[in-house]
């Protein structure tokens, strides 16, 4: 065990020692933790603000309504439910149980770690804490290297809010998630790429430990014919270029019925004209890449295809223009890739089998979109698998915090917010309690009367 194990070791034993003392037990003691983060956030929302701006040009409203609103709304529901979701539920028993009854117990697991990625480091930080919070856990919470501002506002903003045995954030590189992978947690919740999940994942099976991993992978956005092209184009370009399409559930490909090809062309340039102006990189509201390897990466799928939309780049800015990238082989590098970045690759299609069959021959996208009818819609959500989807929308899924979110497959597994966000960090204990005034001879050796018990079975 080297010297950054040994530290980390001895912090993650301290929280253990201090989980292991009941103190986070009870509803008031969750309630306040719950009421201390959602005032850290307004005292520390200009700093994070600005620290989202210098390190991914996102913008006080984006910043807003993607990352801190999200964080505030899940706070408040569960502030809201808790008491509920804490106390025991009984459940039904057979009359082959009589007199015993049975209940469900949901209990907090223990010490997690939460591993952030830098896409969006406040939300993914902080949104599934508030859930190890209402669960009664105690968390290390490990920011991302890449977004070195926010990370450094996030450490403060944690230990002026906790104290470290109970929520402990931590900073660095892949030394530091390396040396706390080696050690024994009792949850993982990890957001990043599928490469990287894997890596946790094999880590977390070491100590048997369960895992919520949410993932990537290329979600499809499909536009039928009985589209409207115009709203389609729109909410498109908005939620690929929601923060330079450095967004997990973005559109990552576009499959779009040939007939409808050149009207939805026009359409997108009209659409980032309004969001972003004659000049994208002159927007307040449009980001940058993250770092200039991102940079390299996402502006070499340019030469994969035919750019119809955008394709301005500026090196030095880490600027990519929005782009619509029309492709004609499923095997270009672009297609095979998560893209994380704002270049949409463009097919078309002739029947809507083939749409079914391409999205399915594929790994298990986060999500899918589709416009045109509803009702196709659904039919096509019937024959295909994903971690959540939308008719006739983009990224709104992620916004209701009564919904479940999560990946399948490629793209993950387990799921979060609202109810499912106290559940991820929970264990449910189902606990049955049998009377002593009553003693039923009928489950005991010889089994006297076995044809009786054979029809209560």
């Amino acid at each position: 065990m080297n010297q950054l194990t040994e530290f980390l070791g001895a912090k993650v034993e301290a929280q253990k020692e201090y989980f292991r003392s009941g103190a986070t037990l009870p509803y008031k003691f969750r309630i306040e933790q719950l009421k201390r983060l959602d005032e850290a956030l307004s005292d520390w929302e200009q700093p994070l603000c600005e620290a989202l701006w210098h390190d991914l040009h996102k913008s006080y409203e984006e910043a807003t309504l993607t990352e801190l609103s999200i964080i505030r709304s899940e706070i408040r529901d569960q502030m809201h439910n808790l008491r509920r979701w804490m106390r025991p539920r009984r459940l039904r028993s057979p009359l082959k149980m009589f007199p015993s009854t049975t209940r469900l117990h949901t209990q907090p697991l223990g010490t997690a770690l939460i591993i952030a990625p830098w896409n969006y480091p406040v939300q993914l930080l902080l949104n599934p804490l508030v859930g190890a919070i209402a669960a009664g856990c105690t968390a290390v919470v490990k920011t991302s290297p890449y977004v070195p501002r926010v990370s450094q506002v996030l450490v403060q903003m944690i230990a002026s809010t906790f104290d470290e045995k109970y929520v402990m954030a931590i900073d660095g590189h892949r030394d530091v998630n390396t040396a706390l992978l080696e050690l024994h947690f009792d949850l993982i919740f990890f957001t990043g790429s599928p490469t990287l999940g894997q890596r946790v994942m094999e880590a977390a099976a070491r100590n048997l430990t369960p895992v919520v991993l949410e993932l990537g992978g290329k979600s499809p956005c499909v536009v039928a014919e009985g589209a409207d092209v115009k709203i389609a184009a729109r909410r498109i370009a908005w939620g690929k270029s929601l923060n330079a399409g450095q967004t997990c559930i973005a559109p990552d490909y576009l499959l779009i019925h040939s007939s409808l090809k050149e009207e939805f062309v026009e359409e997108y340039r009209q659409a980032l004209l309004m969001l972003h102006g004659e000049d994208a990189s002159q927007s307040q509201h449009y980001g940058r890449l993250v770092s200039p390897k991102a940079y390299e990466r996402v502006s070499g799928y340019l030469a994969d295809g035919r750019v119809v939309v955008g394709g301005a780049c500026k090196p030095d800015e880490r600027y990519i223009e929005p782009t619509l990238l029309e492709v004609t082989s499923p095997n270009v590098a672009v297609m095979q890739e998560e893209i994380f970045g704002p270049v949409l690759p463009l097919l078309t299609y002739e029947h809507k089998e083939e749409v079914v069959e391409f999205i399915s021959s594929r790994p298990h996208p986060l999500a899918l979109y589709y416009f045109g009818p509803r009702k196709e819609g659904k039919e096509l959500l019937r024959h295909t698998l994903s971690g959540g989807a939308c008719i006739n929308d983009t990224i709104m899924h992620i916004v209701n915090q009564h919904a479940p979110f999560g990946g399948v497959g490629h793209s993950g597994m387990g799921r979060y917010h609202g109810k499912e966000s106290f559940l991820a960090f929970s264990h449910q204990r189902t606990v049955v309690t049998t009377p002593t005034i009553i003693d039923l001879p009928l489950r005991y050796m010889p089994y006297k009367l076995f044809g009786l018990i054979k029809r209560l079975l």
